[in-house]
């Protein structure tokens, strides 16, 4: 039949066939393939609604994610929609700055605004996308699909330096050397209010909300709870707010943000932590990731233009 693609052509030439063992019996298909084939269980959706996977012949979609396998099933997945749905689209005319680069990583320069990494097949405006459209080598590094070669994360409207490796033994290595805190992270930040002195707290702090993500203190039984460490220096008093250098000794989703709102001064801007009296005219969260150090790469990032903005409106 014209037009038709049978199981066995795909198992045998386009094709990772993957039996579903007495063991995995009832499994969710998206878990399936996240485990079988070392996938996220996002990128396992991902290949579901691009049409990669078969079973007996039928092409799946998005909605038959939570299928529960039986025992014997042969699942099917298509290698060439498999890589399709997990490669980041270069954009060649995408502007990147780099700051420095080494041996296997760049330090690049992140805008605010923009998503380091892509949530879907052929998404662009991203920081990966310009990346690989000069090293195509990222392709598949570190965690590899849509992610590869990020080894720590920018929120989306938070500028600054962002460390990104090109090779595997360069992203083991900056990817335990942030998971161990030995990379020296500093901000510079705006916030509300006037802080008194420099200072240093330690935080339990737990994600309270995934979308749109939210962080709190965390709660005595909060079993997520995850320890945080933020110290931070006075640099200038301003109207209304002080401009702070931030240093995060551990890493945590919003810990700049969360800490600071809970010490009652919140980032200029912070439309999910700070007060609706913000009168700072801030488009957006004023943090800014100003420096990177670890080993021998030493990068600096400038005060974007809208940052530099705000300071001397408030000076």
């Amino acid at each position: 039949m014209t037009g038709e693609l049978t199981l066995p052509a795909m198992e045998e030439s386009t094709g990772e066939s993957l039996e579903v063992a007495a063991a995995e019996a009832g499994r969710r298909l998206d878990l399936f393939l996240a485990e079988r084939l070392r996938l996220s269980r996002g990128s396992a959706r991902r290949l579901l609604a691009s049409g990669a996977v078969q079973i007996g012949g039928r092409t799946l979609a998005a909605a038959d994610k939570g299928i529960a396998l039986r025992a014997g099933e042969r699942v099917v997945v298509s290698s060439a929609a498999r890589a399709d749905a997990e490669r980041i689209a270069a954009e060649p005319d995408a502007a990147l700055c780099v700051l420095k680069s080494g041996p296997g990583w760049l330090a690049v320069d992140k805008p605010a605004g923009m998503p380091v990494h892509p949530l879907a097949a052929g998404e662009r405006g991203t920081l990966l996308s310009a990346v690989a459209a000069r090293h195509p080598e990222i392709q598949g590094i570190g965690e590899g699909g849509l992610r590869s070669g990020v080894v720590h994360r920018l929120d989306v409207d938070t500028s600054g330096a962002m460390l990104v490796a090109t090779t595997t033994p360069q992203w083991t290595r900056l990817r335990a050397a942030f998971s161990e805190h030995r990379v020296d992270k500093r901000y510079r930040a705006i916030a509300l209010g006037h802080l008194a002195a420099d200072g240093e707290i330690e935080l339990p702090l737990v994600i309270a909300r995934h979308r749109p993500a939210f962080v709190r203190v965390a709660e005595a039984g909060d079993a997520d709870a995850r320890r945080t460490v933020t110290q931070w220096r006075v640099l200038e008093r301003l109207r209304g707010a002080t401009l702070l250098e931030v240093r995060t000794v551990t890493g945590f989703l919003h810990q700049v943000r969360a800490t600071l709102a809970h010490l009652g001064h919140p980032l200029a801007g912070d439309r999910r932590y700070a007060p609706e009296s913000d009168a700072t005219g801030a488009a957006r969260h004023m943090l800014h990731a100003a420096e990177l150090r670890f080993e021998e790469i030493a990068a600096s990032s400038p005060d974007p233009r809208d940052f530099a903005e705000v300071i001397s409106a408030l000076r």
